[in-house]
C-alpha cells in the first residue's frame, strides 16, 4: 500500500481587497453623517436654550427696575438697565443672540409696560419666544 502525499499550496492574504475597503469606508461615511445632523440638532437646541434664558433674566431685571426705580420701566434697554435714582447697575450688560451676535429688541419699550422678543428660534415652532410686563 503506498500513499502519496499531495503537496497543497495554501494562498495566505497579505491584505485587504478593495470591496472590505469600501465596505469599511461606507460604513464609516454613514455614522460620520448620522453624528453631524445629531450634533447639529443638539447644538439648535442649546442656542435656543440660551436665548429663552437670557429673555428671562431681562424681564427679571426689568421687573426689578420697575420695583427699584419708582414703579415704571426703563424705555430703553440697549446699554444696560441701569437705575439714576437710587444709582444701581441692574444688569449693566444685555445678552445678544448667540447666533446672530445682535441685542434683542425691545419693542415697545415705555415706561409702563414692555415686550423684549426672539424671533428665531431654530428648533421649535412657533419661531418667537417673548416676555412682557407682569405688572
Amino acid at each position: 500500500m503506498e500513499f502519496k502525499i499531495l503537496n497543497f499550496k495554501l494562498k495566505i492574504k497579505a491584505g485587504f481587497t478593495l470591496l472590505e475597503m469600501l465596505v469599511v469606508i461606507g460604513i464609516i461615511a454613514v455614522l460620520v453623517g448620522i453624528g453631524s445632523v445629531s450634533y447639529s440638532t443638539s447644538q439648535k437646541k442649546s442656542r435656543d436654550a440660551k436665548r429663552k434664558s437670557d429673555l428671562k433674566v431681562i424681564q427679571n431685571s426689568m421687573e426689578q427696575y420697575y420695583s427699584v426705580c419708582g414703579y415704571k420701566y426703563p424705555t430703553s434697554i440697549g446699554s444696560g438697565i441701569v437705575c439714576s435714582s437710587p444709582t444701581m447697575a441692574i444688569l449693566p450688560t444685555i445678552p445678544v443672540d448667540p447666533k446672530t451676535l445682535t441685542p434683542y429688541p425691545c419693542s415697545p419699550c415705555t415706561e409702563t409696560s414692555y415686550s423684549v422678543c426672539s424671533n428665531n428660534l431654530e428648533s421649535e415652532s412657533p419661531t418667537g419666544y417673548c416676555v412682557s410686563n407682569q405688572q
